[in-house]
């Protein structure tokens, strides 16, 4: 982030979630036009949940959730302009031919003036009343192209509790936020589920023809905006939740397994240094304490117990974000293994031409960059 002047740094609180800074939450234009992308699931959202809508009296609105199985898109919005919350949400539209999923491949709708930003989100994530201003406030006092946050995901039953924090864990090992928000970094990545991007950036960008068939669209969005030379911001969020449901072990190892081996570029070298790395840093240490104890290896044991009690520290800002028991943090050695897994699995779909998957179809080939089950949160 810039730094000097009015363009305030981040604090270190905000470098890894929420927006930019707090201080520039009310440095929003009040005549900015946002047009809001939803794009539907097939999964319905939890029952009692639903999209916040705005107050009366509020700021602006990011969109109703349209019904299981249409797209909705687009809607013209300000970010200041009070909204009923009985409106509706949006008018329906039909698919770009192509696209696998994810708002960001869609473009945005040309009328008789563009708006300054595109709001892209799914049809279960759920904004916060205040959290499209505080977006557009961001992007603005730090001259930013695209803001993205990554939903914080649902953690209800016992599986979404062990694997979602360490899934989210994992992302920002693969992209860590500081590099991502690093101005010049080669490191880009987005969560899909929550973007607010420039439209002259997207212009800029190509979009949406750049990243049209790509399967991780908002990672191969965040490249293509700053390949074009815009400022990009990634970050966890506060406001701005999923309620889609992952019951159970099946729906996670989805979630994770349909792109995994896409993030790694679908090269065997990666593959192989990805596990290497996941046994090493994870498997390792437990199996250490355990030989320690069986052999009564003391040096073992202590090297062995000093590393897992490393590796849990490492996890606890993430267990303190999604409101964990901190004891949850001394599974990750499981939780590792079950991503290891995952990621060979994933692996081994591309290689048996049965590709990624997404909502029920597969794809053989796919574009640079792009969506991730998780990450699209």
């Amino acid at each position: 982030m810039p730094t000097g002047g009015t363009h305030r740094a981040p604090s270190r609180e905000s470098a890894a979630r929420g927006t930019p800074s707090r201080e520039a939450a009310g440095a929003g234009d009040p005549r900015t036009s946002v047009i809001g992308t939803v794009a539907a699931r097939d999964t319905p959202p939890a029952p009692g949940h639903h999209r916040e809508r705005e107050a009366p009296d509020g700021p602006g609105r990011s969109g109703g959730r349209p019904p299981t199985g249409t797209h909705r898109t687009p809607r013209r919005e300000s970010a200041t302009r009070p909204e009923s919350p009985g409106a509706p949400a949006g008018e329906s539209a039909a698919r770009s031919p192509g696209r696998p999923g994810g708002p960001a491949a869609d473009g945005p709708s040309r009328g008789a003036a563009a708006p300054e930003y595109l709001l892209l989100t799914d049809a279960d994530i759920a904004h916060a009343p205040d959290s499209l201003r505080a977006l557009v406030s961001a992007a603005r006092a730090h001259r930013l192209d695209l803001v993205s946050q990554m939903a914080r995901l649902r953690v209800t039953t016992g599986w979404e509790r062990l694997v979602v924090p360490a899934f989210v864990y994992f992302f920002c090992q693969l992209y860590p936020f500081r590099r991502v928000n690093r101005p010049g970094s080669r490191t880009a990545a987005a969560a899909g589920g929550c973007v607010l991007l420039r439209t002259s950036a997207a212009d800029r960008a190509g979009v949406p023809d750049s990243i049209r068939g790509a399967v991780i669209d908002d990672v191969a969005l965040a490249r293509a905006v700053r390949r074009s030379g815009g400022r990009i911001w990634l970050g966890l969020a506060e406001r701005v939740t999923s309620v889609r449901p992952y019951p159970g072990l099946p729906e996670l190892w989805r979630m994770v397994s349909r792109s995994a081996y896409t993030q790694l570029r679908h090269s065997p070298v990666l593959l192989a240094g990805t596990v290497a790395g996941l046994i090493l840093v994870y498997l390792v240490p437990p199996w250490a304490v355990c030989a320690g104890l069986v052999a009564g290896d003391t040096t073992a044991l202590r090297a062995g117990a000093c590393a897992w009690a490393l590796m849990a520290m490492s996890c606890l800002p993430m267990l303190r974000y999604y409101r964990q028991p901190p004891l949850l943090a001394l599974a990750l050695p499981f939780t590792a293994l079950l991503y290891l897994l995952m990621t060979v699995d994933s692996a081994l779909r591309h290689h048996r031409g049965l590709g990624a998957s997404w909502k029920g179809r597969a794809y053989t080939r796919t574009g640079g960059g792009g969506r991730t089950g998780g990450s699209g949160r």
